[in-house]
């Protein structure tokens, strides 16, 4: 076959997803996916019930590409209601298709090329090639297991005159971590002083647990023209293939990041969006079960875990427990732990290292404990049948 001309080199160098290998290998071997973070048995029956009539009602064409009134409106009012937050829906408030969608239209309508972008491993896996490919240059400091403390120091050398942005997720995936109120103030300092933006990933926003608060950065003195504020009706009501997701910035930086946004999705689904704004109207009740069933389950996973033998490690927020697998005796990395049980044990994980640049930190499995009751006792008997043996 003849030579044909290369594609893009930056997107051509990355991999399949971590998560779509592994649920593949867990299909192949009916293993119990407790990796990829979707969750089961949570769905809001009435939120469904609103898209299926939107979708007989319609209308069923292109809204606008800001998202429809309605949704605008809802989203504005849940920031008021959750936050204290006074937004002009029509100005200050964009939907897009899912909040990987948001993340894109963010960083390409604001990173020019050279622009350097502070990231804090361990990090969602589209970020860096987002970035890269808008012709950012990534600025990496980290957090580990098993505090996640955020090294000061490290985070405000990362910082210079070239800043434009920090990328910060919180409750951040796969740590669990819940930014302290006092941690934010320290990187809103460094914000002011490099005169940079920072891109709130803050999907997991009511999936906060053990009386914390969630605390969003753009709430803070001095960060409302400095922050975009990303949310996610697949994480608020467990219907992650929805793909809704929002964008909450002042009306200066929402602007390039809706002539991205209409060049990527440009709109999305109008019952999806009428569907969430019903939903985002539900009485506290809805938000305050929800939560207290995600720590249940949490709590039921976790003690599955420690009876097996793994150490689990504290998780204050998202869908996930990180667990260090060295005391089962294994002595592989977690790349080939997880490969391990998910074809001999019937169980998939995530590979924490899979979050990291480095291979560095390679003994600790990340597992989603947003699933039934059912799934998670079936993965910790399965667990304990295959390390007895």
């Amino acid at each position: 076959m003849e030579q044909m001309k290369p594609a893009n080199s930056i997107l051509s160098s990355f991999g399949t997803t971590i998560f779509e290998t592994m649920s593949r290998l867990a299909q192949a071997h009916g293993a119990v996916n407790l990796g990829q973070g979707f969750p089961e048995g949570l769905e809001p029956a009435g939120v469904i019930a609103k898209a299926a009539e939107a979708v007989t009602n319609g209308p069923n064409q292109y809204p606008s590409m800001m998202g429809t009134p309605e949704l605008r409106q809802a989203i504005a009012a849940h920031d008021r209601r959750f936050y204290g937050l006074d937004l002009d829906p029509m100005a200050e408030v964009m939907v897009t298709s899912g909040a990987t969608e948001a993340l894109a239209s963010c960083l390409f309508g604001l990173i020019e090329p050279g622009d350097e972008v502070v990231l804090i491993e361990p990090l969602y896996d589209s970020y860096l090639p987002i970035i890269r490919r808008a012709g950012g240059i990534p600025k990496l400091v980290r957090v580990e297991p098993p505090h996640w403390d955020l090294p000061r120091e490290a985070l405000a050398a990362a910082f210079s005159e070239r800043t434009k942005l920090i990328v910060l997720n919180t409750p951040m995936n796969p740590a669990g971590k819940v930014w302290s109120a006092d941690d934010l103030s320290f990187l809103a300092g460094l914000l002011e002083r490099f005169d940079a933006y920072a891109v709130c990933d803050e999907v997991y926003e009511h999936l906060v647990y053990d009386d914390r608060r969630h605390v969003p950065l753009i709430t803070l003195p001095g960060m409302r023209d400095r922050c975009l504020k990303i949310g996610s009706a697949g994480k608020i009501f467990s219907l992650t293939g929805w793909k809704v997701g929002w964008v909450i910035a002042a009306p200066a930086l929402l602007q390039p990041v809706a002539k991205a946004h209409q060049y990527l999705t440009f709109t999305t689904p109008p019952n999806l969006q009428a569907a969430v704004a019903f939903g985002l109207g539900l009485d506290d009740g809805y938000y305050q079960g929800l939560t207290r069933l995600l720590q249940a389950r949490r709590d039921h996973l976790a003690a599955g875990l420690e009876r097996v033998g793994f150490r689990v490690l504290e998780t204050g927020g998202s869908y996930f427990i990180s667990a260090d697998f060295r005391p089962l005796g294994f002595a592989g990395d977690d790349e080939e732990f997880c490969r391990l049980i998910t074809e001999r044990a019937g169980v998939a994980a995530i590979p924490v290292s899979a979050f990291y640049q480095g291979r560095d930190v390679a003994h600790f499995a990340r597992f989603c404990f947003a699933k039934t009751d059912a799934a998670i006792d079936m993965a910790i008997e399965r667990l304990e049948r295959h390390f007895r043996s």
